[in-house]
């Protein structure tokens, strides 16, 4: 799903305005604009994710970290009048799966917060990693640096986790307004780009592993890569 039908879906009629947006005329949002299409299309999503030929890894990436951080800070958005400090007072995904704060500046060690305290942290946190033109340059012209890929990893780490707490904590509130469908089709979109370019442990997904053994039934592509530029830039 595209995301305008994706926000049309949870706003009802509010006005939604991305995170982060990608300036029209630019490599970034022609790629944006390609991934969508893709998803409006109704592609196997497994085909999806796929680099398109000729271009750059890094780009590529960097569109759907922030498409992906939209998308789960909407998806988050509808359930969190639910997720209070009385109903959640920890971050977890179930009885087995609790997790600690830390950001290396106000939270230097791993620390325990109730969720919502926990998800707005880390929506702040990952909102300012894109928005650091170091992290992800604006102009192509620019090389990314030589952590991007890392760093892209820990967002993607931790936006599942939002994942992880709405899917076990909250799925109850998404049946209930009919979000069900639309989650799981931005859950499977991200799951198999994870994987497809190994940007989150398998230790990581652990928590839903069930679930996504039951939702992520799509067609495996034969070609896995598609040929690419280097990732030099």
């Amino acid at each position: 799903m595209a995301l305008s039908g994706f926000v049309d879906f949870f706003q009802k009629g509010k006005t939604f305005k991305p995170k982060k947006k990608f300036e029209p005329g630019t490599l970034r949002y022609s790629l944006h604009t390609q991934a969508q299409a893709s998803l409006s299309s109704g592609i196997n999503l497994r085909a999806a994710v796929l680099l398109p030929p000729g271009e750059d890894l890094n780009d590529w990436i960097a569109v759907h970290v922030v498409d992906f951080f939209n998308r789960i800070n909407l998806i988050y958005g509808t359930i969190s009048d639910y997720c209070t400090e009385a109903s959640c007072s920890t971050m977890s995904g179930g009885p087995k799966f609790e997790y600690l704060w830390a950001d290396g500046n106000k939270y230097k060690k791993p620390t325990k917060l109730p969720a919502p305290q926990y998800i707005s942290l880390l929506m702040e946190w990952a909102e300012a990693q894109i928005n650091n033109e170091t992290l992800f340059p604006v102009s192509t012209d620019i090389p990314f640096p030589k952590t991007f890929i890392s760093q892209c990893k820990k967002i993607l780490t931790r936006l599942f986790r939002v994942f992880v707490h709405v899917y076990i904590h909250h799925f109850d509130r998404l049946v209930a307004i009919g979000a069900e469908a639309h989650v799981n089709t931005c859950y499977k979109h991200f799951f198999y780009f994870v994987r497809q370019f190994d940007l989150i442990g398998e230790r990581e997904l652990e928590p839903l592993q069930e679930m996504t053994a039951h939702i992520c039934k799509d067609p495996p592509i034969e070609c896995i890569n598609s040929p690419s530029r280097s990732n030099n830039r």
